[in-house]
């Protein structure tokens, strides 16, 4: 099964395999990590520069777990807006499934805008919001 994980946060292996089940060890799993900004401010402001710093880190320490794991993972770094970037890695990586891993709605100072609903409804993929 090819997974798409959308990460906003780094995730574990174990967080992975919680929101997959028993799929998790056959799945190829691409990480994408948007370059969400942390604040309204900085996104009026157009400063991307942290969002993309901080997407990189997320992407990367989120491939290095699951790769430390024993699972097939890659990542990329995507755009600031959740549906671009999921339609942007739809082009090289064919998913069958989405799974969103985001702040908690209580720890978020700015709305990450990453609907699951809509997201299944444009691409017509399982989308699931795991913990």
């Amino acid at each position: 099964m090819k997974v798409l994980v959308i990460a906003s946060e780094p995730i574990s292996a174990d967080r992975l395999r919680a929101a997959l089940g028993g799929a998790t060890d056959d799945a190829e799993i691409m990480v994408v990590a948007p370059a969400l900004h942390r604040s309204a401010l900085r996104f009026w402001l157009s400063d991307a520069d942290e969002a993309i710093r901080r997407a990189g880190v997320v992407q990367r320490e989120t491939v290095d777990g699951l790769d430390d794991a024993g699972l097939d993972a890659h990542g990329d770094t995507g755009e600031s807006d959740p549906v671009r970037a999921v339609e942007d890695v739809l082009v090289t990586f064919p998913a069958q499934r989405i799974v969103l891993f985001s702040r908690p709605v209580s720890d978020q100072r700015y709305d990450e805008g990453i609907d699951a609903d809509a997201l299944q409804q444009r691409f017509g993929l399982p989308v699931q919001r795991a913990e």
